[in-house]
């Protein structure tokens, strides 16, 4: 059935046209929409009319309709008035509503679709029988954007999202969950990855101000296929979830982007203890000291480039040097060897990700 609140605004609307009066109620006479505050008189004539078998009625006070779906009364309209103009404004608005049902329909079924797509829960076949069915193009190229943070069931629902600027009538708006929403973008022939990357920006930027806190995107690959879909929409997960353990300063994530750190997240707890142990040997980063950690994030920042690293650290040479070759003594790496520096790099990205496990475990 078409939300109260899309009844409501279409009542509004064709009552600001016509200036008759009008109320949706269901079988049972309960109202649904109204515009005018005394529907109540006419819930018993409802009640009367819903139980005949005829397709309207008129009274003195008002004109009945019936809007069905497919064979079956979905709901009465009632029009206050009588007399010819009456009754066409209700025939209209009738004909409107039976419009809207059909239309919320057919978004339903291509909603249940698109969540059986994502999860993978069709088969080849089902997927092209009921593709063309949906009339759904099957061969476009298409990615999955992952809005995360957007609090589907609370006050931000899917039409704000696919009321986005930059989507399409071609775009594809569902939700997994209740707080997050699912985006499958048809792209154009001229859509590139810089592309994807302006429109993630766009989107976080825009769902931010709607939702009014703060709002993570990811996305997947580019796919070829429809069927293809649900690979994209485990890499935009993916991303997500490898981006709040080694990423979690950036809002807009893509899978293509994630590196080392998509290998590391895979890693079972045993083998990253294991790793932990011979590099650090019993020892964990913390216990390096916060000048040390300074120093060697900020050596990462600089490409191993001690003179540039001393200066943005603001001490002499000579001082960088001298931890380097402390650090060296402790872990047996030294940061200035490239093969070395690699290692330590991992050894930190481990570390932090087995204390993401930890936290959320």
């Amino acid at each position: 059935m078409v939300s109260n609140q899309t009844l409501q605004v279409t009542l509004d609307g064709l009552w600001e046209i016509t200036g008759v009066h009008m109320a949706v109620l269901d079988p049972d006479a309960r109202v649904l929409a109204a515009t005018m505050e005394d529907v109540e008189q006419f819930a018993a004539g409802a009640m009367t009319f819903a139980e005949t078998g005829e397709d309207s009625m008129e009274t003195d006070t008002c004109v009945y309709y019936k809007v069905y779906d497919e064979k079956y009364p979905e709901c009465i309209l009632l029009a206050k008035g009588s007399g010819e103009e009456t009754v066409k404004v209700a025939r209209i608005a009738a004909f409107q509503i039976s419009n809207l049902l059909v239309a919320y329909k057919e978004r339903f079924d291509k909603d249940n679709f698109i969540k059986n797509l994502l999860m993978d829960n069709l088969l080849l076949v089902d997927i092209f029988n009921r593709a063309k069915k949906l009339h759904i193009e099957t061969t476009a190229r298409r990615v999955v954007f992952i809005l995360e943070n957007v609090n589907v069931r609370e006050g931000v629902d899917l039409e704000s999202v696919r009321g986005l600027a930059g989507l399409r009538a071609e775009d594809f708006v569902s939700a997994i969950d209740e707080r997050d929403a699912v985006i499958i973008r048809e792209l154009l022939p001229k859509e590139r990855d810089e592309d994807l990357e302006k429109l993630a920006v766009s989107l976080r930027l825009e769902m931010e101000s709607v939702a009014g806190q703060d709002v993570h995107v990811a996305y997947g690959t580019v796919v070829e296929e429809l069927k293809d879909v649900s690979r994209s929409f485990k890499e935009a997960k993916t991303a997500l979830d490898v981006g709040r353990v080694f990423f979690e300063e950036r809002g807009v994530i893509a899978y293509s982007m994630l590196g080392i750190g998509r290998l590391i997240y895979q890693l079972p707890l045993s083998l990253c203890r294991m790793f932990i142990q011979e590099i650090f040997d019993g020892r964990q980063p913390d216990d390096f000291g916060d000048e040390m950690l300074q120093t060697i994030y900020k050596f990462f920042e600089n490409n191993l480039n001690v003179s540039e690293t001393a200066r943005k650290l603001y001490i002499h040479r000579n001082t960088l040097v001298y931890r380097l070759d402390k650090l060296q003594k402790m872990t047996g790496l030294d940061l200035r060897v490239f093969e070395d520096a690699i290692t330590f790099k991992i050894a930190l990205m481990v570390v932090k990700y087995m204390k993401y496990i930890e936290t959320i475990g």
